[in-house]
């Protein structure tokens, strides 16, 4: 039986708690959010002082950026309160998560108070992000650890798609249910389901993939402006890459999880690979932890006027101005526009015997290393490829996760190019060569398949519940137009949807010509016209190059008539 939850508490309003409420009340439900009464505080003073500590929290995420609340108004349906005093509120709850202080002792001492007023089948979360999950509710009764899990956001949350559910050793299959489902229809969020392992699925391979570039960097003696430009968008990763990844997160956050997955994952083959750099040991040493202390690999300085950006030289721990990183490879990568064919043409020398530049060096290693990492972890951290994928791409903002990036390489000239170097293929990469596959997806009549690691056969790749994939309705036969602009897609019940496909979606004639086709048909074949793209960004906008070179051949009755059949 599914669970209805109409209402929720969240323990503890710092950063992640404070916005994981937003986005409760972002979603319509009404929150009560709890902290603790500040120290040496007497028993009489008044609320307003006992709630100093969430009313501070409350405050900062109404203040935040990017915004926490889709609007203002909505932080209304928070009401806020103290665990001396309001812990009883949680008898109110459908859903309790705790978001307190990384410190297993805290956790469960708090839960304990917590199972006093919890009402019966009520679901009990933490968001821990690396703690065992079934250590922190070790010792409640049976049916509190029925109704009990992990559910890890991921900050900021509103932005974020990415929730882990890790169900706990006695979950009830329909509890954990009830918290995907809830995720995924009233949070909008994108969820896997995750083993209680060290830090989970995302942060296993994206802290992995992190210290994988620390370690080249030294070794290919590289800047941080030259790491920063390989793991990218060159690679289809966020403009942020990976050291201005890091100050955003914090170095002591960087820190915090690197001990923790040393600590409880010994059986680890790449153990070693998680003692703290000595790099980050000393930044953190100096307090520079980013962009919470005002520098990290980076530094905003005042300068004439305009703030200026320096970059941390790592030979002599001096702040310097910006360099660009200069590389003909992503020079050429640039020119790319598919992510896929972009990945195979900047790691394709390598695979060919060539050693290539620099970056393709660098590439082939770190994606190499990463993607060997992930399929050496299935199933210890997921039985499920797509989860693994799934949560590199909503957590970490990747394009690709490692199974699709060995996909795209060619996962034959991926396991070659490995064997050659005399580095060791994971099992699952050799289950999959053996199967026949051409890789760990595979596409047909609109249906893709994934190779399953329990039974070395596939299973079809099932999206939630209401998503709609336009490739996939394409690759079916449902596509009944098309320019090199657009494409009409018959989505079923009367519904085309006009989609744009031309290079980063800039408007132009075809895209115009296939909207009025669209409109067109509404009149003999369709009730209802969806304008929309699964595209990185919607639209650019008109296109500008056109326009100008309109304008320089001054063919002022065409644009004229250009504007006036997009406007009409």
């Amino acid at each position: 039986m599914k669970r209805r939850i109409e209402k929720t508490v969240v323990l503890g309003a710092g950063t992640m708690g404070s916005r994981i409420a937003a986005h409760f009340a972002n979603a319509g439900l009404p929150c009560i959010l709890l902290d603790i009464v500040p120290p040496n505080l007497s028993a009489d003073a008044p609320s307003s002082e006992r709630n100093k500590i969430v009313r501070a929290g409350l405050d900062a995420a109404k203040k935040s950026k990017p915004a926490a609340f889709f609007t203002p108004a909505l932080a209304d349906k928070i009401a806020i309160g103290n665990f001396e005093d309001d812990l009883g509120r949680c008898a109110e709850a459908d859903w309790i998560i705790e978001v307190v202080a990384e410190n297993l002792e805290i956790k469960r001492k708090l839960l304990t108070r917590v199972a006093q007023f919890r009402k019966p089948g009520a679901i009990v979360t933490t968001n821990t992000s690396g703690l065992p999950v079934h250590l922190i509710a070790e010792g409640m009764n049976e049916e509190f650890q029925q109704h009990w899990a992990g559910t890890h956001f991921f900050n900021p949350p509103r932005y974020l798609k990415l929730v882990e559910v890790i169900p706990g050793p006695k979950t009830l299959k329909e509890v954990a249910e009830s918290l995907s489902e809830f995720c995924d229809r009233r949070l909008g969020k994108g969820v896997v389901v995750a083993k209680d392992t060290p830090n989970f699925i995302a942060n296993r391979i994206g802290t992995f993939s992190m210290l994988n570039a620390l370690r080249l960097m030294g070794t290919l003696g590289m800047t941080v402006e030259e790491v920063d430009a390989c793991t990218g968008p060159a690679v289809g990763w966020p403009k942020s890459a990976t050291f201005r990844t890091a100050d955003i997160v914090g170095l002591d956050v960087l820190v915090h999880v690197v001990k923790n997955i040393y600590e409880t994952a010994p059986n680890d083959e790449s153990r070693e690979m998680y003692k703290v750099p000595a790099l980050v040991e000393e930044m953190a040493k100096r307090g520079w932890l980013g962009d919470k202390t005002g520098q990290g690999f980076y530094k905003k300085v005042k300068g004439e006027g305009q703030q200026e950006i320096l970059t941390l030289d790592v030979n002599t721990m001096e702040y310097r101005s910006r360099q660009k990183a200069k590389f003909g490879s992503l020079e050429m990568g640039k020119a790319i526009e598919d992510t896929r064919e972009r990945l195979r043409a900047l790691v394709g020398p390598v695979l060919e015997g060539q050693k290539g530049d620099k970056a393709q060096q660098f590439l082939w290693r770190g994606l190499s290393e990463t993607c060997l990492y992930a399929a050496r972890r299935v199933p210890e951290i997921s039985d499920n490829i797509v989860d693994v994928d799934r949560a590199l791409r909503w957590g970490f903002g990747w394009e690709l996760g490692p199974f699709e990036i060995m996909d795209a390489v060619g996962v034959k000239a991926f396991a070659g190019q490995v064997q050659r170097e005399g580095r060791a293929l994971s099992a699952v990469v050799e289950k999959v060569l053996a199967s026949g596959r051409k890789g760990f997806y595979e596409s047909e009549k609109g249906t893709t398949t994934v190779f399953d690691m329990g039974s070395g056969g596939t299973k079809k790749v099932e999206e939630p519940m209401g998503v709609i994939i336009l490739k996939s309705l394409k690759d079916a036969g449902r596509e009944v137009e098309r320019n090199s602009g657009a494409s009409l897609i018959d989505l079923g019940d009367g519904v085309a949807c006009c989609e744009f496909h031309a290079k980063m979606n800039a408007i132009g004639a075809d895209l115009i010509a296939m909207l009025h086709k669209g409109l067109k048909r509404l009149e003999t074949d369709f009730d209802a016209l969806v304008i929309a793209n699964q595209a990185v960004n919607f639209s650019v906008g008109a296109n500008l190059m056109l326009v100008l070179v309109g304008a320089q051949e001054q063919e002022w009755d065409e644009l004229h008539a250009a504007v006036k059949q997009f406007q009409n």
